[in-house]
């Protein structure tokens, strides 16, 4: 969500312009994807990672320009909320230790944020929902000062017409009214960035969207918000809401949320998902640009195709098709559902399993679809974002039946194979893959993701402390064994 825009007022003329953009740009990424050899190249692979800034007692500390400013790190970005920043790293080549090349940017850059945020008393922490936060800390005030984040805000309320309402389930249900995107900005994700080329994408596209969910489930820290435990990953609930244009996520509303799963699966390739999200959402932010596309591409050249793009960025599906113009053009596909955390071996661990069962999955994508609905996909999905280890997920079966089901906790056991087979067959070191995918294998077998960790670490802490001052305890435990370097499933739970 960080793309920045030069101004933040339109009129309606802005609004008809930039829908004829739209149509123009389709038809010209069309053109551009039929090109031979066009997306051609080595496979890469770049990650996206979420932190928040927290004080020297763990509550959100709304400084990030101030440490953008301090840290001089082209890879660090603001985000939505004052307390939140983004690393971008470098593509790195998908070969030998890809992986582990992303896990040292992702340090190198946590390292450059605490720097910087130490001058304001301050350190950064990769969670996926901040667990000290209240409702005070996510009032309209705390949205990051930025032309695009006051324009989106602004454009959802105005589709909306009223208040968002939040509702979660889980332990202990949230039912709290919101009137800004900005509880958005409790969600810290982690995004990876697979290079695809054109032929390979329906395939790859739905092979990710089957893995994300044992993927997800094994992955889950975010189990606490504004005090609740709701859900083993509760940014999926959170998310849909805060950015919901929709009055209060109606159920019978027919519009499509811009926070989805999908609605289907991909069968030709990347322009149809393109083509969805400017048929089925109105722009939120109509900036033109001074390209031409169609005309760029009578030129034979690349075109940058900004209005498409910046449309697209604003519709959340939990894996996405980016169109990326640089280098002579390519795409790829937004892996977007993994949660921030909780450490870098974790990142890199959850990363590596998710590709690794992507690529494993795609040569059979095919019969897969004929296997299991798209519906039974997405029901998977919030499953695994609900219950985690402990979720049912359906998967499919080589004989009917299909699919069946299975807990999560054993069906991530039977995958962790076919991933690490397919991340040595791309040319993944072989020790590397076997490393991060046993750090899978560990926390399942021990039933400690963090959102587990987070759950029994409170229970303990609940023995003696209130609620209000167990949390920032608990946010001290997570950074500091964090930082320490050891993944999840070997933390200790102290009382």
């Amino acid at each position: 969500m960080s793309l920045e825009i030069p101004r933040e007022e339109f009129s309606g003329e802005d609004y008809v312009r930039f829908g004829e953009r739209l149509e123009e740009s389709l038809e010209a990424m069309a053109t551009v994807l039929a090109r031979p050899g066009f997306g051609a190249g080595p496979t890469t692979l770049g990650a996206e990672l979420e932190v928040a800034v927290i004080d020297e007692v763990g509550r959100p500390l709304p400084v990030n320009r101030a440490v953008l400013a301090g840290a001089l790190d082209r890879r660090i970005s603001l985000e939505i909320d004052r307390f939140n920043l983004e690393i971008n790293t470098r593509p790195v080549p998908f070969a030998g230790c890809a992986f582990g090349a992303l896990a040292s940017e992702l340090s190198d850059a946590l390292t450059a944020i605490d720097l910087a945020a130490g001058a304001h008393g301050g350190r950064s922490v990769a969670i996926g929902i901040l667990p000290t936060l209240v409702a005070s800390d996510l009032q309209p005030g705390m949205l990051t000062e930025s032309h695009r984040y006051r324009a989106l805000s602004a454009a959802i309320r105005r589709l909306r017409h009223e208040a968002f309402r939040i509702r979660i389930d889980g332990d202990e249900p949230l039912d709290v009214a919101c009137d800004d995107v900005t509880f958005e900005g409790a969600n810290t994700s982690l995004q990876i960035h697979p290079r695809v080329t054109p032929d390979a994408f329906a395939a790859t596209y739905n092979a990710a969207q089957i893995a994300t969910a044992p993927a997800l489930a094994a992955a889950g820290n975010s189990p606490l918000f504004l005090g609740h435990r709701l859900w083993e990953e509760t940014r999926v609930a959170l998310f849909r809401q805060a950015v919901d244009e929709r009055i209060a996520a109606a159920e019978e509303d027919w519009r499509p949320a811009r926070v989805s799963f999908g609605h289907g699966w991909v069968r030709e390739g990347a322009l149809e998902l393109f083509t969805e999200s400017v048929a089925l959402h109105p722009p939120l932010l109509p900036v033109l640009g001074n390209e031409e596309p169609l005309a760029c591409v009578r030129r034979d050249a690349v075109p940058a195709l900004d209005e498409l793009r910046l449309h697209h960025s604003a519709i959340w599906r939990w894996n996405r098709a980016v169109y990326d113009p640089s280098a002579g053009g390519h795409l790829r596909i937004e892996l977007r559902a993994l949660p921030a955390g909780p450490s870098v071996v974790d990142i890199a661990a959850n990363a590596a399993f998710l590709v690794g069962l992507t690529l494993a999955l795609a040569p059979e994508a095919r019969r897969l679809v004929s296997t299991m609905t798209f519906g039974q996909a997405r029901r998977n999905f919030y499953e695994a974002a609900r219950r985690g280890l402990d979720a049912e997920l359906l998967w499919p079966s080589l004989r009917a039946p299909s699919p069946r089901p299975a807990t999560a906790a054993a069906l991530v056991g039977t995958l962790l194979p076919p991933a690490r087979d397919a991340l040595c067959r791309a040319g993944v070191d072989a020790a590397e893959a076997e490393a991060l995918l046993n750090v899978i294998a560990a926390r399942v077998a021990r039933r400690q993701t963090g959102a587990a960790w987070q759950r029994r670490s409170l229970a303990v802490l609940e023995r003696r402390l209130q609620r209000e001052s167990a949390l920032p305890e608990l946010v001290a435990r997570h950074q500091h064994l964090a930082v320490a370097g050891r993944p999840v499933h070997e933390w200790p739970i102290d009382d």
